[in-house]
This record gives C-alpha cells, sequence and structure tokens, in this order.
C-alpha cells in the first residue's frame, strides 16, 4: 500500500489538485505508469453524489492546459479521469477516514492477532496518525491495524443487499 505521492504522481497532484477540489471534487487517486506500449496518467477523483462520466470530462478539460503547462512528466502519456467505484481501493490513510463506518475488505501482510486472519471485512473507524494504524472493528472487537502490514484494502459492497 501507498502512503504518500512520490515522483510523477506527486509533481501532478500538487499541480492539478486545487483546481480539481475548487470544481468541486476529491482527488481520490493519482498513478502514472506503463500500461501495454504507452504511459498512463490517471486521476481518479470523487464527490460526495458520486463521479459520472460528465464529472470525468470536466475535470480532464480542466486539468489538460495546467498539465500542458506545468509539463510535470517527460513522455507522452495518455491522461484519464475516473471514479473509484463501488469497491475502491483504499491505499492511503485518508481514505480510512473517508470510508469511516463502512465495511472494508482487509487483506494483511500475515494474521492479525486479534481476529487470526489474513483475509477479514470490519467496519472502518478511520485513521490513527499517531499510531499509524487503521482502527477498524470485527465482531465486536476493536482492531488496531499496523498500515504497514495492510496489503491491500478496498471498500465491501454486497450486491445481495445493494448496501456498501
Amino acid at each position: 500500500m501507498k502512503k504518500e505521492y512520490t515522483g510523477v504522481a506527486a509533481r501532478v497532484f500538487d499541480a492539478v489538485s486545487e483546481t480539481i477540489v475548487s470544481a468541486g471534487y476529491d482527488v481520490w487517486d493519482v498513478a502514472f505508469g506503463k500500461r501495454g506500449a504507452d504511459y498512463v496518467l490517471e486521476i481518479t477523483i470523487d464527490a460526495p453524489g458520486g463521479i459520472g462520466i460528465d464529472d470525468c470530462e470536466k475535470v480532464s478539460r480542466a486539468v489538460d492546459p495546467i498539465l500542458d503547462e506545468t509539463d510535470p512528466i517527460d513522455s507522452a502519456y495518455l491522461l484519464e479521469v475516473s471514479s473509484p467505484g463501488i469497491e475502491r481501493e483504499l491505499s492511503m490513510p485518508r481514505h480510512f477516514d473517508a470510508c469511516a463506518g463502512k465495511t472494508v475488505s482487509f487483506r494483511l501482510f500475515s494474521p492479525d492477532p486479534v481476529t487470526g486472519c489474513r483475509n477479514f471485512r470490519a467496519a472502518a473507524e478511520g485513521y490513527d496518525a499517531e499510531t499509524d494504524c487503521v482502527i477498524a472493528e470485527y465482531e465486536g472487537k476493536r482492531l488496531s491495524l499496523p498500515f504497514r502490514s495492510i496489503s491491500s484494502a478496498k471498500l465491501y459492497y454486497d450486491f445481495d443487499t445493494n448496501k456498501i
């Protein structure tokens, strides 16, 4: 899991985040990498009412001239603006705060001493910066999961009940 932006992602985040936030969106994530033969810059946005294709287009049009002017990437690339999706990946501390009260599917590098599991679902309570832990509740037990122990985490959506 990543904790903060570095390299190209950090430069892009610094260049465009103010514009995206002032347009009423949250920058959920910024990623840059090679996909097939192309380099792809993916900016993932979120908003309280959700994200639609029109929102992605609006943000793309707003950040494109900023990226052209600041030129944070040395090579040619494709720009993709997208929604984090319903079962969004939680890869930064602020993601756990944003999903407080919701069910998260956790995958740990080794079994948690309280649950005895590497893979489980728990209700996220948020992130504790003082201890660098994600706080969650599992079967009535309060968990304090060291951030570095989390291999992956994503919001859980129950398709049977249509609830997060």
